[in-house]
């Protein structure tokens, strides 16, 4: 399985679309074997999600994204995960324990507000 994570550094990012990158974790049996960061390759709306599919990515975690990138992540059978915060790594344990689970935190006023569906 692999965990994408919207990430500024280390940490989870508010804004899906404008982050710095996604800390791609691969997880078997509930244990994090591996990691590999993908820099942000820019933000057009639909194309993040596509990308991240294209990656094998399984399920994506972030604080806040737009409606139009979570219908997307949805089509292509990737579990979103929002309303996260923190340390990624961690964010990612607490999801393969159970421990994460989603707000439903979907971008809509704030100052990406024109351009956050993706």
């Amino acid at each position: 399985m692999k965990i994408a994570v919207a990430c500024e550094g280390k940490i989870v990012t508010e804004h899906f679309g404008h982050c710095e990158g996604y800390s791609v974790f691969e997880a078997e049996n509930n244990q994090i074997i591996g990691k590999e960061f993908i820099p942000n390759p820019g933000h057009k709306p639909g194309f993040l999600p596509v990308f991240l599919y294209d990656k094998g990515v399984n399920v994506i975690i972030s604080g806040g994204m737009g409606s139009g990138a979570v219908d997307i992540f949805n089509e292509k059978g990737i579990k979103v995960i929002t309303g996260a915060s923190g340390d990624a790594e961690t964010a990612v344990n607490n999801y393969l324990y159970g421990k994460l689970k989603s707000t439903g935190s979907v971008c809509h006023d704030h100052q990406y507000a024109d351009d956050c569906d993706e």
